[in-house]
C-alpha cells in the first residue's frame, strides 16, 4: 500500500468536524488522509488513530469511492455514526494494528488516543 497524502486544514474534514460536533477530525477520501482541528504531527503522534485511518483507505480500495461512500451514507441513515460497519471495522483495525504506526514507541494509554465520537446524527 502506497503511503497516504495528509491533507491538512482540509475543508472536507471541517466540515465533518461540523456535523459531527468535534474538536478535531481526519477523515479518508480515496488515499488521502484530511485532517481539521489537528496537524499532521499530533495526527501521527496517535498510531490508533493512523491504524484506524488507514482501515478506511483499506476499505476505499476494496469498495472504490462510489462503493465506499455510498455505503457508509446509507449505513450512517441506518445505524448511527458510531455503528456504521466501516467504523466498527476500523475500530477493531485500531486496536490490532496500532503497534504498526507506533515508530518503536509505547502505545499511549487511552486517555492520551484520539477520542472516538459516539454521536447518533
Amino acid at each position: 500500500m502506497q503511503q497516504p497524502r495528509i491533507v491538512e486544514n482540509s475543508p472536507f474534514a471541517r466540515l465533518a468536524r461540523l456535523k459531527l460536533r468535534a474538536p478535531n477530525v481526519a477523515m479518508v477520501l480515496g488515499n488521502s488522509i484530511h485532517l481539521s482541528g489537528v496537524t499532521r504531527e499530533q495526527f501521527l503522534q496517535d498510531p490508533f488513530w493512523v491504524a484506524h485511518e488507514m482501515e478506511h483507505i483499506r476499505q476505499f480500495q476494496q469498495y472504490g469511492r462510489l462503493g465506499f461512500l455510498a455505503r457508509y451514507l446509507r449505513d450512517w441513515m441506518r445505524h448511527g455514526y458510531f455503528n456504521i460497519p466501516f467504523e466498527v471495522a476500523a475500530r477493531e483495525a485500531a486496536e490490532r494494528d496500532a503497534h504498526l504506526y507506533a515508530q518503536g514507541k509505547p502505545l499511549p494509554s487511552i486517555a492520551e488516543r484520539h477520542p472516538t465520537p459516539k454521536v447518533k446524527l
